[in-house]
């Protein structure tokens, strides 16, 4: 049997690979018309009207470009907020300062009347006038200091919300916890102390790793309060006394607590206007524009040697 050979394996066929083409035709140079630039014309003065013209601005009263109503930019921020209760606190508390001494004023009389008393006779009428002098400033003082008392507590709360949203932080404490500890009796004496610091450390946008430091004025203000407030017990509890003299030591105990509330307003009203700059934007007529007329000691700058073909 004769031995069977292999096929011969077949050889693949060569197909050249077609390239697509694509035919772009664009015209030659030059046989567009070419655009003819515009000639400038020569300025001939103002415009001048034969009638005046009719149209002009609408006459409008000036407004905020971005108060459109139904959106965020028209609402009230808390700075702004609290640069209208600043405006209306401020006069209050200086008022009120006034009326304080004005009765600390009328209860210093009735104590001198009262030491004259002990020697000779008071004409009816000098006893007429302090008995009215006193009753009249000592009813506005006291009606009166709710008016300042609601409106530093409004202030501080929107101050403390205009803080965080200029430090970009939340508030260390609760709106309810800021309540208690400035309204509550006995409590307020030493927790107002840490509200006002946090308060102040917001304000100068410190960083909350860092522990509030309160400045002079905040222990200052706190010194007035726990005076005013340890004072105002005291004239409470005497007035539980008998006798001649528990009634003059509480016209002494009356004048000194209108003398500390009247401290109390004044270091108030410096503390919030204190604050309530550092979070409001600096004004212009602050600010002042300066000029640099001479330096002296500065080196020479550095020229580059101007080349030999420049024509200057």
């Amino acid at each position: 049997m004769p031995p069977v050979r292999p096929a011969p394996m077949q050889q693949p066929r060569y197909q050249p690979v077609r390239q697509r083409l694509r035919w772009v035709a664009s015209p030659p140079p030059g046989a567009w018309p070419q655009r003819r630039e515009p000639v400038a014309e020569r300025y001939s003065g103002p415009p001048s009207y034969p009638v005046p013209p009719r149209w002009g601005f609408p006459n409008l009263v000036w407004r905020r470009p971005t108060a459109v109503p139904g959106t965020a930019s028209g609402e009230i921020t808390a700075g702004e907020r609290l640069q209208v209760i600043k405006r209306s606190l401020l006069p209050v508390l200086w008022t009120f300062a006034a009326l304080a001494l004005a009765a600390s004023a009328s209860e210093i009389w009735r104590y001198v009347l009262l030491v004259q008393s002990r020697d000779s006779a008071l004409s009816t009428s000098v006893v007429t006038v302090s008995d009215g002098f006193v009753v009249t400033t000592g009813l506005l003082t006291t009606i009166l200091s709710l008016l300042p008392s609601g409106l530093t507590v409004w202030w501080l709360l929107v101050a403390r919300h205009a803080a965080a949203d200029a430090s970009g932080e939340t508030p260390p404490r609760r709106q309810w916890q800021v309540l208690t500890f400035v309204l509550a009796p006995v409590v307020n004496l030493i927790m107002v102390l840490p509200v006002v610091a946090e308060l102040e450390h917001a304000v100068l946008r410190r960083t909350r790793e860092t522990r509030p430091k309160p400045s002079r004025l905040v222990f200052l203000w706190w010194g007035v309060w726990v005076i005013n407030w340890v004072l105002l017990g005291l004239v409470i509890v005497w007035r539980f006394r008998d006798g001649v003299q528990a009634l003059a030591d509480g016209v002494v105990l009356v004048a000194l607590t209108d003398l500390a509330a009247a401290g109390l307003a004044v270091v108030t009203a410096l503390l919030v206007k204190r604050m309530s700059g550092l979070l409001s934007p600096v004004s212009e007529k602050r600010l002042r524009l300066l000029r640099v007329l001479k330096v002296d000691g500065a080196p020479d700058p550095d020229r580059r040697e101007r080349p030999a073909s420049s024509v200057r």
